[in-house]
C-alpha cells in the first residue's frame, strides 16, 4: 500500500518507521520492493552523489532532478524532498514557491524543512498550501558554519530546552513528522515522548519513532566520514570495488568480451568477402 503523509503521522505508536536516502531511479526502484516507508531526496546528494564537501552548493533544480528519478522509481514509499540551503530561508513567500517547485516539477509528497520555531510561519503556510512538511532538529547540516561544525546538539540544560521548544513549535506549526538528528539518546527520547508526531532519528538513538540512514553510508560506499550513528548493513562497496577491478583486468588479458558476449551474423564469411 501506498504509504502518505497522514499515514505516516499515525503509524506513531504502532510500529516503527522506516526512511532511507535516495536520489536516482535504480535504487528507489529497489528500495520500493523492500518495505521502505519513505524514500528522502536529502540535500545530502550534494556530498555523496555530487562530491560537495557539504550540502550548501545544492539547488533547487539539483533537488527536483534527483527527486523526479526517485519518484519514477518508486510507488510505494512517501517521497520527502529536502528544500536545500537558502530555498526557505528567504520568508514564506520564496519558501512557498521552491517548495511548490519540488511537488510540481520533482513529484515531492512532502517536503523536509530545517529549523525551528524561527521557521513556524513557513511551516504554517505550506500546509495552508497543502504541502506536507517533515521538520528537522537536532544537527542542521545547511548550519554547519553556524554551529561550528558537525557536532551533536542538545547536550546542555540550554540547548535541550530550546530543541524542546522548537519540536513543539514545529509540531504546532502543522509539520507531520520530525527528524531528530545527532542528538543525545535521552533527549531524543524525551522529545518523542512529549511529541503527537512521529520523530525519526538519525544518531538520536533507538526511542525515535523511526530511523533513516544515508543509503551509501548503511552499505559502506562512502568512506570519507564515518558518523558514529551508522551501521554497515551490507559491504557493498567491497563488492563493487571488486567487480569494477575485475573487469578491468578481464579487459586487458582479453577474456572479456568472450564468445558468449558477441553477435553473429548469416553467411558471415561470404559477406565479409564481399566488403570493400
Amino acid at each position: 500500500m501506498k504509504t502518505t503523509a497522514s499515514g505516516f503521522r499515525q503509524a506513531k505508536g504502532g510500529r516503527k518507521l522506516t526512511m532511507l536516502t535516495a536520489y536516482d531511479y535504480t535504487v528507489a526502484h529497489l528500495m520500493d520492493q523492500c518495505g521502505i516507508d519513505a524514500l528522502l531526496v536529502g540535500d545530502s546528494l550534494g556530498m555523496v552523489m555530487l562530491g560537495y564537501p557539504d550540502t550548501l552548493a545544492v539547488t533547487v533544480e539539483d533537488m527536483i532532478h534527483h527527486c523526479a528519478a526517485v519518484a519514477r522509481g518508486a510507488s510505494s514509499p512517501l517521497i520527502v524532498c529536502d528544500m536545500p540551503f537558502m530555498s526557505s530561508q528567504r520568508g514564506v513567500d520564496d519558501t512557498l514557491r521552491n517548495a511548490g517547485r519540488l511537488v510540481k516539477e520533482g513529484r515531492a509528497q512532502a517536503v523536509k524543512l530545517e529549523g525551528g520555531a524561527d521557521f513556524a510561519p513557513e511551516i504554517r503556510a505550506l500546509v495552508r498550501a497543502s504541502i506536507p512538511v517533515m521538520g528537522h532538529l537536532g544537527l542542521t547540516p545547511q548550519s554547519v558554519n553556524a554551529l561550528g561544525g558537525y557536532k551533536v546538539q542538545g547536550k546542555s540544560l540550554a540547548a535541550a530546552q530550546k530543541l524542546l521548544d522548537d519540536a513543539r513549535a514545529v509540531q504546532d506549526a502543522g509539520a507531520f513528522a520530525l527528524v531528530l538528528e545527532c542528538v543525545p539518546a535521552a533527549l531524543a527520547a524525551r522529545v518523542t515522548k512529549e511529541l503527537e508526531i512521529p520523530t525519526i532519528g538519525i544518531g538520536a538513538g533507538p526511542d525515535c519513532d523511526g530511523q533513516v540512514l544515508v543509503w551509501q553510508d548503511m552499505l559502506g560506499m562512502f568512506d570519507r566520514v564515518a558518523p558514529k550513528f551508522v551501521r554497515r548493513f551490507g559491504a557493498v562497496g567491497d563488492a563493487m570495488r571488486a567487480a569494477f577491478t575485475g573487469y578491468a583486468a578481464a579487459v586487458r588479458d582479453g577474456s572479456f568480451p568472450a564468445a558468449e558476449h558477441c553477435y553473429s551474423m548469416e553467411d558471415e564469411q561470404q559477406v565479409l568477402e564481399k566488403l570493400y
